[in-house]
């Protein structure tokens, strides 16, 4: 019989498969090589089972990444719910930082999976984009973020967290870089 790519996993079937991407996380932000046999095994399912969730590295590799992403875009609804749009969307940047931070390890298996000829292509940023929006939009509304910048205007201004060393101690100036970033969005706010 088969199974519908599209149809919902059966909740043992979603759960191997979180195990396996939890775990897969963890093993391919130590090192991009880690055998998928080990990663298996540390989850606790046959190989059959990761095969048929992850028929190869690269689709292993790119669904951590787009899951991941999805995690941290997710976060932004729920922290409109909880906080002032500009609160909302300062903690939301550092859970971003943090997210940076914690799978810059990921970058090496990333770069393995997508840089083949043939190979698939990084996944886009979009989830991201539209948290970035959704709070942005927000804060506009309240009058305590400036009106007119947009995701991409945001994104950039951020991308100074990517050339932080996730090796040092990088919490501290990922704060202060991102105060600049918020001061910056604040400024001429018609709340202010």
């Amino acid at each position: 019989m088969q199974q519908n790519k599209d149809a919902p996993l059966r909740s043992d079937a979603q759960r191997n498969r979180e195990r396996i991407l939890d775990v897969a996380v963890a093993e391919l932000t130590r090192c991009a090589d880690a055998p998928l046999s080990a990663i298996a095994k540390k989850a606790g399912v046959g190989q059959g089972t990761f095969y048929r969730n992850f028929p190869s590295r690269e689709a292993l590799v790119l669904e951590i990444y787009r899951h991941e992403m999805q995690q941290v875009a997710d976060t932004a609804a729920e922290l409109l719910r909880t906080r002032e749009p500009d609160q909302a969307l300062r903690e939301w940047m550092d859970r971003l930082a943090r997210f940076a931070m914690t799978k810059a390890g990921l970058a090496d298996a990333i770069r393995q999976a997508t840089s083949a000829p043939g190979s698939p292509a990084k996944p886009g940023h979009a989830p991201v984009t539209s948290a970035a929006e959704l709070l942005l939009r927000a804060g506009e509304e309240a009058g305590t973020i400036r009106p007119g910048v947009t995701a991409d205007d945001f994104l950039l201004a951020i991308a100074g967290l990517w050339q932080i060393d996730p090796g040092s101690d990088w919490q501290p100036r990922a704060a202060r870089l991102l105060d600049l970033v918020m001061d910056g969005l604040r400024a001429g706010a018609p709340g202010r």
